[in-house]
């Protein structure tokens, strides 16, 4: 009798600790101008099932509608779109309630910020209607404290929507020693230089990467070994493979995520790779509303997989959970969250059936 409680006891206690490693907290920021939205979402997502749980919600937070976490895990970071009066916002969080409180917001010196990115010391956001890279300090109590801003003038061919700069995407490369920056608006990648050690001069400009006219440089992804680049182009769909080294980048590779009898609007606009390298996937809003893969050669280059309608409107932001198991799709006009199982094999997507609704999610981002 006693050696079946223990044996039952050891049982019950393995269960219960694989049960919560495969439960991680997923955090989506919303817009909050456009319907009832509280900001940023918290939820428990489940790796072995593909659901999710609500835990908790920020309140008042206006349009977080790009989200990052400090590597410890104590931090969360978010913009606030919000024009001349955009701001950036720091939250106290904790892992293991998975609750977030407000420490400070600071102005974002540059009009709608669209991208935030965290180092060990700095964070660093892109503005798109400022045509700016702001830089903060951490403070010791986690506080931010305005650092630098590199102001960008460009135009390109798109009358409509290459005016000026758009500064879209901000990423240190995976040598932690330079910082890359894509420019919508000009058809550019900058490269600046990293470094931490000087705190008045913690980016100095490297070089310019011109990109095709018109294309619009939107989002990017290294691969795990960080020696390629994958760009994908907002404007046209476009798709390039760069071979990346020391702050250069050398295109090997054009292709596209539109289907060659596509007629409709083209909006192209997240890009990831999966954690083991094998795969890449981007996703197409417009009239398109697709999400494409591609197998990923040992050269770096593409092959063409699959292209699937998300099953929403908007598919602007997505993020494979941690297990790698499932792909989540972040749907701006049609509200939800669509969940969408991966053959790890193939790479494949099909959909679980499983949703999140909320409000206006166009950020997903795993701790």
């Amino acid at each position: 009798m006693t050696k079946s409680i223990i044996l039952f006891t050891v049982v019950f206690i393995n269960f219960s600790i694989l049960a919560q490693e495969n439960k991680h907290h997923l955090l989506i920021g919303t817009y909050t101008n456009t319907c009832e939205s509280d900001g940023i979402y918290v939820y428990d997502f489940d790796s072995t099932t593909g659901k999710a749980q609500l835990k908790s919600s920020t309140k008042g937070i206006v349009n977080p509608s790009y989200l990052t976490i400090s590597e410890d895990k104590t931090k969360v970071y978010s913009v606030n779109e919000a024009g001349d009066k955009s701001q950036v916002s720091v939250f106290n969080y904790s892992a293991t309630s998975g609750t977030l409180e407000l420490l400070n917001q600071v102005d974002a010196h540059g009009a709608d910020p669209c991208y935030i990115t965290a180092t060990d010391e700095n964070i660093i956001v892109a503005t798109y209607s400022g045509g700016t890279i702001s830089i903060f300090d951490k403070k010791p109590n986690g506080e931010l404290l305005f650092q630098q801003v590199f102001k960008h003038n460009g135009k390109s061919i798109n009358q409509e929507r290459q005016e000026k700069s758009h500064l879209h995407m901000v990423q240190l490369a995976p040598d932690k020693k330079h910082l890359l920056a894509t420019d919508l608006g000009a058809d550019f990648i900058y490269s600046y230089k990293f470094n931490t050690k000087e705190r008045n001069n913690t980016l100095s400009f490297g070089n310019a990467i011109k990109i095709k006219p018109g294309s619009g440089p939107r989002h990017f992804s290294f691969s795990p070994n960080g020696n390629y680049l994958y760009l994908i182009n907002e404007l046209d769909g476009s798709l390039d493979v760069f071979k990346y080294k020391n702050g250069n980048l050398k295109l090997i590779q054009e292709t596209s995520i539109v289907a060659n009898d596509f007629k409709g609007n083209t909006s192209a606009a997240d890009i990831h790779v999966s954690s083991d390298g094998k795969f890449l996937y981007a996703t197409n809003r417009g009239d398109a509303n697709t999400i494409s893969c591609f197998e990923i050669k040992k050269n770096g280059k593409l092959k063409f997989k699959q292209t699937l309608n998300t099953l929403g409107k908007g598919p602007r932001n997505f993020t494979i959970d941690p297990s790698g198991k499932f792909l989540l799709v972040a749907h701006q006009y049609t509200n939800n969250v669509v969940i969408f199982n991966v053959d790890k094999q193939t790479g494949m997507l099909t959909d679980t059936g499983n949703r999140i609704e909320l409000c206006s999610p166009v950020c997903l981002v795993f701790e």
